[in-house]
């Protein structure tokens, strides 16, 4: 056991995780939906991930998630960094060298991998589980952090005053100047992609979480797992309740199950949210027409 994991970190397997503060999904759902109705800036992106995690792994305790998270923070904090390039080598010192955590490039599409709790057992994450790591730790000593909206590719960004930088923790937490940020939107989007003012926007703590569960969503849509992907849609409501697009998704994925019913149901949730008058009157007669097959 590495001298700077706390006790009890060496069983990465989530089955140790058992003991403490076990949910149901009913009860991980109910704290999703409180969390739901927070203010955006006023979400715990760390806790609201576990408890997402905590859907698919019903009977594991999260205290030692939680005090791991406790740790990560501890070891960002421990000696203090006053200046941004003083942070991000905290940052990458705390989670990559002492607690070992790294991309997982080999099996990158493995669900594991967007599960936080299992991401914490393995110490690999894909770039936005690994950003939430990051965020959590920056955030814990009060130091203004960011996830950007870089495409297909969470990077964070930490603030301080006027200066700014840009890490990568999905890349060994390197720091990213403009070239670097040009050769990554092209590696991903092709050599035709280019690098605009829009990708280094910063992400809501909402839109981080959305993105989170749409890596898993999207997996399962695409293996024809369509009630598992529902599920998975339905948490991302939990969050973000009001989100009209969110609804015309679930109302599409009922029609395929044939819950006709449920479809209606999401569908008047568009009709209420959507906005424009042309998404309304298009889910007003998508639900007419559910309504005459319902009769």
């Amino acid at each position: 056991m590495s001298e700077d994991q706390p006790e009890g970190e060496a069983a990465r397997d989530g089955d140790a995780g058992r003991e403490g503060d076990v949910m149901g999904r009913a009860e991980a759902e109910a704290r999703l939906a409180l969390l739901g109705r927070e203010p955006d800036a006023a979400l715990d992106l760390a806790e609201a991930a576990l408890l997402l995690a905590a859907l698919d792994r019903p009977r594991v305790g999260l205290e030692r998630y939680r005090a791991h998270l406790g740790e990560l923070a501890r070891l960002v904090g421990e000696p203090p960094a006053p200046t941004l390039e003083a942070r991000a080598q905290a940052l990458n010192r705390a989670i990559r060298e002492r607690l070992g955590y790294d991309g997982d490039s080999q099996t990158y599409d493995d669900p594991q991998n967007a599960n936080l709790l299992r991401v914490i057992d393995r110490r690999r994450g894909i770039p936005v589980t690994l950003a939430i790591l990051y965020l959590h730790g920056a955030r814990a000593q009060g130091w203004e952090a960011h996830a950007l909206r870089f495409p297909g590719h969470v990077l964070i960004r930490l603030d301080a005053g006027p200066r700014r930088l840009i890490l990568d923790p999905f890349n060994a937490g390197q720091v990213l100047d403009a070239a670097g940020l040009r050769a990554l939107v092209k590696s991903i989007g092709g050599g035709e992609a280019e690098l605009t003012p829009e990708h280094t926007l910063p992400l809501t703590n909402r839109e981080v979480l959305l993105r989170l569960q749409n890596n898993i969503k999207l997996r399962r849509i695409q293996a024809n797992r369509l009630e598992e992907g529902l599920a998975t849609l339905e948490s991302m409501l939990l969050l973000a309740p009001a989100d009209w697009s969110l609804w015309a998704e679930a109302a599409a994925l009922h029609q395929r199950l044939e819950n006709l019913g449920a479809a209606a149901l999401a569908l008047g949730q568009v009709i209420a949210l959507a906005p424009s008058p042309a998404l309304r009157e298009e889910a007003e007669r998508q639900r007419s027409l559910l309504r005459q097959r319902l009769n």
